[in-house]
Formats: C-alpha cells, structure tokens, sequence
C-alpha cells in the first residue's frame, strides 16, 4: 500500500524478535535446560493463553535476578539503539508491547528510554519466581484470528490512544507475530518486520530494517 510521510504520534513495538534479536522464554529455556519441556507446551492445540500459563509454571524457582541477568544478555536488533532517540527527538512517543514478562519489558523500557511498556505480570516471592502468571487479557478477549492471547495488543492500542488523545491513524505498530497482526491492522501504519507471510499479509509494509520506519515520519 502507498503510505504517505506524514506526523506519526505513537508508534507501538513488539519486543521478542523485533526489539530484541531473540526470543526471551526461548533464552531461558536454553541456558536453564527446559527446552523440550517449552517445546512439547507450544506444540499442543491450547489457547495460546494457556500456554502462556504452563510456560510460565516452567520457569517456578528459579532466581528472579538470574533470569534478568540472561535477559540482558540478548541483543538488540540492527538499529535499536539508535532508532528510538531519533524518534524521541522527534517527540514521538513509543511503547513496547509483548506477551512476554512485564519485568524485563521496564527492563528493555529503561535501557532504551521507550515512554510505556505493557506486558504480562510474572510473580516474583523472596527473588524467586512462583511460576504464577497474570496475564494482561484478563477478559479473554479473542483477537481477529479468533484466538485467545495472553495479552491483547488491540486493547493496549485502544488504550493508548485513548490517554494520548489521538487516532489510530496516527500510529505505527511493528511486529513479527501472529500475536501481532491486530495492532499491526488497526494501525496507520502497520509494518511487519522479519516476519513470516501470514503476517506480512496483514501489513502495509514487509521489512528486515527498523529504519524503514524514518522514511514514513515528517522531517
């Protein structure tokens, strides 16, 4: 689709493999040894939702700071780190939006001066993680695809746009997943980035560089 430049407000980004140049419960997995165990939950026919739950269960015991300490560790993606002040410069605000842990969202949040960060809240008792999950779509709300998320990211857009006082149409939404494609939908501008064909279907723009974004906001 042709997308005029024009005076973007908000622009709204996934984190696991857009952010970031990796994928976080995947991180954990790998460095804590429970790879098969995440493996054979994803494979399964459930909600994703409830997925999300025994994930989480996957994760009970393990030292709070331990795991925020392997988070540190993955890399941004290309241009992360120089793309966000130039946005910033330009008085755009920006939010962070996963389905991953609301902790280690503020965490990329600071590192990266992002303005929000929404996420779903993870349990933390005495530094270590209870395995507990609340989860942000907590009215079950099921998403364009008819299925059910543990975060709803068109509500987070409503919201946003709602406490900013301004129009979807004013808003760019990137994203990589399936989880994705209803924020990316509802967007002005709506840009899938290294992401696979069904969610480039639902896209105005297909990308493998963040700084596609400049060439769509006002000088």
């Amino acid at each position: 689709m042709g997308k005029q430049k024009k005076q973007y407000k908000l622009i709204l980004f996934d984190m696991d493999g857009t952010l970031l140049n990796g994928w976080t419960i995947f991180t954990f997995a790998e460095k804590k040894g429970f790879t098969n165990q995440l493996t054979a939950i994803l494979s399964t026919t459930k909600e994703p939702y409830e997925k999300s739950i025994e994930i989480a269960q996957l994760l009970k015991g393990i030292q709070y700071q331990e795991l925020l300490d392997i988070f540190k560790k993955i890399p941004l993606q290309e241009h992360v780190q120089t793309l966000i002040p130039l946005l910033r410069e330009k008085q755009i605000k920006t939010a962070l939006v996963t389905d991953g842990y609301q902790r280690f969202a503020n965490d990329l949040k600071k590192r990266l001066g992002i303005d929000y960060a929404f996420a779903n809240r993870l349990s933390v008792s005495n530094q270590l993680v209870t395995g507990d999950l609340l989860f942000q779509n907590k009215a079950l709300q099921r998403s364009n695809d008819g299925k059910i998320y543990s975060i709803n990211k068109r509500s987070v857009f409503d919201f946003l746009c709602m406490i900013l006082d301004i129009s979807p149409s004013e808003v760019i939404a990137i994203g990589d997943g399936y989880v994705d494609i209803d924020m990316i939908e509802a967007a002005g501008l709506g840009i899938a980035y290294k992401a696979p064909p069904k969610v480039q279907s639902h896209a105005d723009i297909a990308t493998d560089d963040l700084r596609v974004i400049m060439k769509y906001i006002e000088e």
